[in-house]
């Protein structure tokens, strides 16, 4: 049985692939070990699956609470509350999935004669257009051979030649100041 509600047959069978994932892989017990615990109302589980279940529908949450599609039992504060607890470590929590990934599903299917390692990734995340992104820097490009306005989004994964695994990520700045576009700054608050 699945754990979100539709009445359509493609985001039913979604939703039961997410629900088979979560307990395939032991979501909800590395959220535990991760900090995560449900303190009240809604669980953990059925919150997180509605999250993963929305990287595949054809609209966001902010955009079905609007049309009044939300199916969820539950606020806009419940939702981004889960995504900013300070109490969950998510680097920990992504780490410790992919090696379940990788240990469960990813290295039975290799032959013991593959190599397998890590590669390290860093990539330009560019945020052209947004002014007032907080520490978005100059950093350079080094496809383009050019300054871009964005992060650098160093990212871990794990490969064995066939498939990639992305571990970890990190969005990192400039640590020059000249560097640094002038964002959102505290004197934006004050009314006078």
């Amino acid at each position: 049985m699945s754990i979100l509600s539709s009445n359509h047959p493609v985001e039913n069978q979604v939703a039961n692939s997410i629900s088979r994932f979560l307990s395939d892989f032991q979501v909800i017990r590395l959220f535990r070990a991760c900090g995560c615990v449900k303190t009240k109302g809604i669980s953990v589980e059925f919150l997180f699956a509605y999250i993963l279940g929305n990287a595949f529908r054809s609209s966001s949450f902010y955009m079905q609470q609007r049309m009044q599609e939300l199916r969820g039992c539950f606020s806009k504060n419940t939702y981004y509350r889960f995504l900013a607890n300070p109490h969950v470590n998510w680097l920990h929590f992504t780490t410790r999935l992919a090696v379940r990934i990788i240990e469960q599903f990813l290295k039975p299917l290799t032959s013991e004669n593959r190599r397998e390692c890590f590669v390290i990734d860093d990539s330009l995340y560019e945020r052209a257009g947004y002014k007032r992104t907080e520490l978005a820097a100059r950093v350079f490009d080094h496809v383009s051979m050019r300054y871009k306005k964005g992060f650098r989004l160093l990212t871990l994964g794990w490969t064995d030649g066939a498939s990639f695994l992305p571990v970890n990520s990190v969005l990192l700045s400039s640590t020059k100041d000249e560097n640094w576009q002038p964002g959102f700054q505290l004197d934006d608050l004050m009314i006078e």
